[in-house]
This record gives structure tokens, sequence and C-alpha cells, in this order.
């Protein structure tokens, strides 16, 4: 710990990223990346910007971004607000809508950034109870708070909450904001935009990194009312008003044309995803219902932790979580259907 710490860093406990080893080839299936590539479209896209100015700073606005996002869902563009990927967007959300001293409210089981923007920003917390299944419980966020946070689907479980529960839970939360992080959304849930025009208190949090293929690019979003983006423009004009460069700002423009494209590869991780789901059960796994593009799975005798480190030697990565109600599991990322039959071939013989 050094000295020159101030008082918030020493008391931080950083979020922890997936492991982006060097040392040999892996199959990678712990980082919930996308197993197909981007659509021709978007390189190329990013090539032509690639010129001479890039001596010049971005547009601070993202005025063109903004549009294109806007026409894909039917809002207005004042009604959309890019960063540098969701995680961005999300940090500069806890910043703009929640106090300390009041509580913000979010499952148990979830994303574990959420807890470190609180540890960040000097926000309390409170851990919203889950049932048995890992099932989301609409009245634990029913109770007094500052704030809600909800994957949907959820991370690191998959589980989905259907959108007539997210119309009870902003119901209840009027005078807060509710906010919905949809990374995942795109692999078989329905999202809560339609509900924007209902809810001023709701903000939708979305991603290019999962479905759209783009994770190495960094653009995340948040579409919500012309009060709420208005409030992140004043945060991220605090801090850094040049969060999305040039390169990627092309590329995100480009990948909103791309529609089918993106629509088909999810339809084909979502059909791997439901066999690999129906192949680990018939080996005595227990896997969670995901609406994700990964499965969280427990076997029966193995232990996690000895699977995850066999895996790893064996040239597999999936995630390990050493945390309660779920130090019995591995989240494992849905990869291309070659990549998932090594995955399930190298299980049975470890077993």
């Amino acid at each position: 710990m050094s000295k020159y710490w101030s008082v918030t860093t020493r008391g931080l406990k950083p979020y922890v990223p997936g492991e982006q080893p060097g040392d040999k080839k892996y199959i990678k299936l712990n980082t919930n990346e996308n197993p197909y590539p981007p659509p021709p479209g978007v390189i190329n896209a990013i090539r032509n910007a690639a010129g001479e100015r890039l001596k010049l700073y971005p547009e601070p606005t993202c005025i063109r971004l903004r549009k294109k996002i806007a026409g894909y869902f039917g809002l207005n563009a004042s009604q959309v607000f890019p960063g540098n990927g969701s995680d961005e967007v999300l940090a500069f959300a806890f910043k703009a809508f929640f106090n300390p001293g009041e509580k913000v409210i979010f499952p148990e089981i979830t994303y574990t950034f959420y807890p470190v923007y609180c540890k960040l920003y000097g926000l309390d917390y409170i851990n919203a109870e889950m049932k048995s299944n890992f099932s989301i419980s609409v009245d634990s966020f029913k109770q007094e708070n500052g704030g809600v946070i909800i994957p949907n689907p959820n991370a690191p479980t998959g589980k989905y909450l259907k959108l007539d529960a997210i119309e009870d839970i902003l119901k209840n939360n009027m005078e807060k904001v509710v906010i919905i992080d949809e990374a995942y959304i795109d692999f078989g849930g329905k999202s809560a935009v339609s509900l924007i025009g209902k809810y001023p208190n709701l903000l939708v949090v979305q991603t290019l990194s999962k479905s759209m293929s783009l994770a190495g690019l960094r653009v995340g979003y948040a579409l919500g009312s012309e009060e709420l983006t208005e409030g992140l423009v004043r945060v991220k004009d605090s801090i850094n008003s040049y969060t999305i460069d040039t390169l990627a700002m092309e590329g995100a423009i480009a990948a909103f044309d791309d529609g089918d494209y993106y629509r088909e590869t999810s339809s084909m991780v979502i059909s791997t995803r439901d066999r690999i789901t129906a192949e680990l059960r018939d080996m005595g796994f227990e896997v969670v219902d995901s609406k994700a593009n990964f499965i969280l799975i427990s076997h029966k005798t193995a232990k996690a932790f000895d699977i995850f480190r066999l895996l790893k030697e064996n040239g597999i990565l999936v995630r390990y979580f050493n945390k309660p109600r779920i130090s019995g599991y591995l989240r494992v990322s849905i990869g291309t259907d070659k990549e998932m039959d090594v995955f399930v071939d190298t299980l049975k013989n470890l077993l």
C-alpha cells in the first residue's frame, strides 16, 4: 500500500476482469466475448477513419452516433448518451443519480462492478435477496432506497426478469432512478427501452461489446429521458469531454447499419447455448436457465475450482467466482459450436 494513496484509494477493492493471458493460445470462455467477428462494414468504416483527421479531437457531443442510435430505437437524439463502454456509462450514472447517505439497491448476486462504484463514490448499498434458483425477487426492490440497478439478464447467473416485473419495480420507485443494465439483452430477452416513454426515472444501459461483437472498440450507451441524459452529460463533461475516440465513433455508427447480421449471430449463440445446456445436464451438471451468452454451471460431485483449474491446464478458460452462493459454480461463455464441442469433450475426459 502506497503512502501517497488517498484514503479513498486505500479502501478500494477494484473490479477484477476475466483473464486475458498471453502465455499460450486458449479457448476463451471466460469474458463473455462474442465468438463471431463484426461485419466487414464496421472494419471498413474504422479503416476509412484512420487518416489525418486523427490529429483532431473527436466531436464531443457524438451527435452522429446519438442520431444513429436514436433512429435504431425510435427515440430522440437527446435521449441517448454514449460513452467509452457501458462500464464508463454506469460509473457516470452512479455519480449522477445516487446520493451518499441513501442506499443503492441491487441483487445480492450480480455484476461485481456495482459495489466497486459504491465504494468509489462513498455510497451505501443493499443486497436484495434472491430466490434459491437465483431469480430476482421483485418485492425486495420495494423497500426504501436511494436508487435501483438491475442487470437484465443478470450476471453471472444469466437469469432474465420479464418486462412486467421491471415495470412493477419502476412503479414502486418513481422518486428514484431505476437503471436496467442490458448488456446481454439480445440473447433472448426483451428490452425495457419500450418503457422509457412511460417512466422518466428509467435509464437503460446497453453495449456494443456483446451481441455486436465489438468488445475491443469500447462503446456503450444509455437511453432515457432528457433529464437523465443531461445529468450524465454534466458528469462526463466534468471528467472528460472526449470519451469516444474517432475510430470507435465510426465503427459504432456502422454497426447500427448491420442489424440483420447481428440478429443472425445472436441466434447462433442462442442455439449453441441451448444445445450445450442440454448436453451438460445429461452429464450431471446443474445449469441455470440463461438468456445471456453464457451459462452458470455446477457439478453434483466435482468441485468448481478443481474443474476451473483442470480446464485451464487443458487450454480452456472459464470464470470462477469465490463468492457466497456461487463458489460452487463456473460461468462459461458461449463460443462457436466447435469451441463448445471441445469444451464438452474435455469435461467428459476430466470427469
